[in-house]
């Protein structure tokens, strides 16, 4: 229940960010909009089972360590592309890397594709799931294993309790 009164929340929000007005008038239009597409919607939309109260606030209270990870990793990234398109440094190793998906869920093997890709210097491939792991680009590939232990770190103490 906190998931769907969550969703409505955010929903009311963007809506309103999109109108660039928090008059009453347009909150509670935009609520009832939030409303009415999230139950037309309902089967992509929300999980089936809900998830727990707990894990909701659980992922609420892992959310801002998932932001700072994520915008931290995209600075990295665009300081190690600027480096190499200013000639500061040579493009050495870049490639292509494999890193086992584990325990991941296909929701957390998507999220984990869009933080890698939002980040300068890394993209999805493709993932495999019949080997189970993900295929990554990498514009600096020299430490293939140190690049697979930071995901699986990043997994770990992260994104797993953000992301069923």
């Amino acid at each position: 229940m906190i998931l769907v009164i969550l969703m409505l929340a955010v929903g009311t929000g963007i809506y309103a960010l999109t109108l660039a007005s928090l008059a009453w008038q347009d909150l509670l239009f935009g609520a009832a909009l939030t409303g009415v597409l999230l139950l037309a919607f309902r089967r992509v939309a929300l999980p089936r089972p809900l998830p727990s109260s707990g894990r909701v606030l659980k992922a609420l209270v892992y959310f801002p360590i998932f932001v700072f990870y994520v915008n931290w990793d995209i600075v990295v990234g665009t300081w190690q592309v600027a480096m190499i398109v200013c000639g500061f440094r040579k493009l050495e190793h870049p490639g292509i890397i494999r890193v086992p998906l584990g325990d991941r869920s296909p929701t957390a093997t998507g999220i984990a594709g869009l933080v890698i890709t939002l980040s300068p210097g890394t993209f999805l491939v493709d993932v495999d799931w019949e080997r189970r792991e993900m295929l990554i680009h990498a514009i600096d590939a020299s430490d293939p294993d140190g690049l697979r232990e930071a995901y699986d770190r990043f997994y770990r103490n992260v994104a797993r309790h953000v992301v069923p």
